[in-house]
């Protein structure tokens, strides 16, 4: 069956001087959302974004703004965020002191709930969170950093990731952040990626903002068999 794929913009990669432009640019440009990756300088070595960007950016935009906050114990964060105008907040499993407790708080505030996961953390940490998620975000990079290359190993944790879910019956998107490009995409997809996080192919691709976008969709639109 074709599998619809949706593109995420992060502006981590974006001009900084501009990224109210370059949000709009994405969106107009046929993105699905923008995602803010949100650094506290301790989870991750930068320090980056935070409620106040989200705010100015949600009442612009008319798309989705994911706000990801790699950072450590994000609770106090969250309902800044959720004010700010975030439509889905993604925490962290290795940040989360009481990570299942996190996730309800979010959903509390009706917002959207993710839980992304690094390259090097197992998937039975999470097992017994996807019931309380809206959304899974595989890290195929160490976040902290754009324009990384995409961990092939990764691929398989995605493929196990959609089998568990097909043996729940649950229909909850797998999302993959980091090193997309014409060439990964594809191949996250045919793993069981529904959502491609993408910054520097989008914004740094060679062409414009748009073009960057349609390229990234067209690759992406691959048909895999779902067994």
């Amino acid at each position: 069956m074709k599998k619809d794929v949706l593109i995420e913009a992060s502006i981590l990669s974006a001009d900084q001087a501009r990224l109210g432009e370059q949000a709009l640019e994405a969106q107009e440009g046929g993105a699905d959302a923008v995602q803010v990756d949100v650094m506290d300088g301790k989870f991750v070595p930068n320090i980056s974004f935070g409620p106040d960007l989200v705010k100015k950016l949600s009442s612009i935009l008319k798309i989705k703004i994911d706000a990801h906050l790699m950072v450590f114990d994000p609770e106090q964060l969250i309902p800044r965020f959720a004010e700010a105008g975030a439509g889905r907040i993604i925490v962290h499993q290795e940040a989360c002191t009481q990570v299942h407790r996190t996730l309800q708080s979010i959903r509390e505030l009706g917002v959207e709930a993710g839980i992304a996961l690094n390259p090097g953390t197992p998937l039975s940490l999470i097992e017994e969170l996807l019931d309380i998620v809206d959304m899974v975000q595989v890290m195929t990079v160490n976040p902290g950093f754009g324009g990384q290359k995409f961990i092939m190993s990764q691929l398989r944790k995605i493929r196990y990731l959609r089998m568990i879910l097909k043996d729940r019956g649950q229909d909850l998107p797998i999302a993959v952040d980091g090193g997309i490009t014409g060439i990964t995409a594809p191949l996250a997809v045919e793993a069981g990626a529904k959502i491609l996080v993408a910054g520097t192919s989008i914004y740094k691709g060679g062409s414009s903002v748009s073009e960057n976008i349609k390229l990234l969709r067209e690759n992406s639109n691959i048909h895999v068999q779902i067994s």
